[in-house]
């Protein structure tokens, strides 16, 4: 039963983006090692951040919903100021990527969130969906490993957008103001829970319409722009 459950978590988690992969067009360019390199540069990336915050901010005063009292706005925000770095990462990998901008988008945004979920929920995932007890918490993780999925790809997006000498001079601050919202997206979300007392399914409920609403808005801007482009 207990590794029934894994595997539901894991297909739950892995099949969004087999789906992605092989449906919009990824499989035909043989993505899968480039995948694999942008997954690379994020682990990297992560490495670089984790020194920065252990250098420069203290383990105490972490956002737990566990302890919702012990919440710091302010140290929050400068933590999530260091995911700026991610934005680099991205803009690298894509340099590297010959080919149109959306194959450039999906193959950076898809390496990335799958880097995301190997390193940071597939340990999680082996050690407590196969407890002797059933928990939603790994349900509600996988659900959040698909909701990463379309993050990140609106992330890289952006990216691609704000690197283009054609965009449009007008769209350039809703493309700034997009890029900020995505990457402070984790403080925003800790300050609406802290604030709302939203926790667990309605938490989860809420980051699934904040980032389906950014990418939606990231999608109609990349639309017009890729349309001008070709």
């Amino acid at each position: 039963m207990t590794l029934y459950h894994f595997g539901n978590c894991l297909a739950l988690s892995y099949i969004p983006f087999w789906i992605v992969y092989k449906y919009c067009g990824l499989s035909e360019y043989g993505a899968f090692w480039k995948c694999i390199q942008a997954g690379g540069v994020y682990a990297l990336t992560q490495l670089g951040k984790m020194l920065l915050l252990a250098t420069f901010f203290p383990t105490s005063g972490d956002y737990s919903q566990d302890d919702p009292d012990n919440f710091s706005p302010l140290q929050e925000l400068l933590k999530c100021t260091v995911d700026l770095i991610d934005l680099i990462g991205l803009s690298v990998v894509m340099s590297r990527i010959a080919g149109k901008g959306h194959t450039k988008v999906l193959i950076a945004g898809l390496g990335w969130a799958g880097a995301e979920l190997v390193l940071s929920r597939l340990l999680v995932l082996w050690v407590g969906a196969r407890g002797t007890e059933f928990d939603w918490r790994y349900i509600q993780k996988s659900f959040e490993a698909n909701i990463s999925i379309v993050h990140f790809l609106s992330v890289t997006a952006l990216v691609w957008l704000y690197s283009r000498h054609d965009l449009p001079k007008q769209l350039l601050p809703a493309v700034v103001i997009l890029i900020g919202f995505h990457s402070y997206k984790s403080v925003i979300c800790d300050m609406i829970s802290h604030i709302m007392h939203m926790y667990s399914w309605s938490l989860l409920a809420f980051k699934a319409v904040f980032s389906l609403t950014m990418a939606l808005i990231v999608l109609h801007i990349y639309g017009g722009v890729a349309t001008l482009a070709a």
